[in-house]
């Protein structure tokens, strides 16, 4: 029931998570966290790191480990755990791959038409909105402490962010330049 609750829920995710990997983030934290309760916060938020931290889309680096913690959590064995990871993997990529099958003739032909225009200027806003409810989730005491218990747990946390996005935004430090300097300062700080 799992495998199927599993593949149903990243086929669903798939489907309508327009935005790329960061747009997903919302939709997998509110179903498996929220709806199901596959993991925990805390879980979840481990999985958004190592899932950045590791090469391929986040999207799916994040579906290959919550398939795996989730079948590990309902008390079943490695080998299971991994049988929860390819089917939340398949499933997220599934749709995906369907509809660039389906669409990949027409789309060539059809690009410049004003309807097809008018859809992707329509699905922009909606992408920032993703985005954005993306970067709120990961906006929570997991990540950046609670003023009310660790003030200066607080207060490093969210002047690490502000340097990590001063500095990708404005002076253009790459990315992974980045997150090797927040993880020493995380690391030497804490």
């Amino acid at each position: 029931m799992l495998y199927l609750e599993l593949f149903l829920t990243f086929f669903q995710i798939g489907l309508f998570g327009f935005g790329g990997g960061y747009a997903m983030l919302s939709m997998i934290q509110g179903e498996v966290v929220t709806s199901h309760g596959w993991l925990s916060a805390s879980e979840f938020t481990d999985i958004v790191a190592i899932s950045q931290m590791t090469p391929g889309p986040i999207g799916i680096n994040s579906a290959t480990y919550v398939g795996y913690t989730a079948a590990i959590n309902a008390g079943y064995s490695h080998v299971w755990g991994i049988l929860g990871s390819i089917t939340a993997t398949f499933a997220v990529v599934l749709p995906s791959f369907i509809l660039m099958i389906a669409i990949s003739k027409f789309f060539l032909k059809y690009q410049k038409h004003p309807m097809v225009e008018a859809v992707f200027k329509g699905l922009r806003p909606a992408v920032v909105g993703l985005l954005a409810a993306a970067a709120l989730v990961l906006m929570t005491p997991e990540n950046f402490g609670s003023y009310q218990t660790d003030k200066s747990q607080f207060i490093v946390s969210i002047l690490i962010f502000l340097v990590a996005f001063i500095g990708t935004r404005k002076f253009k430090v790459s990315p992974i330049l980045m997150i090797v300097l927040c993880g020493l300062a995380g690391w030497l700080l804490y």
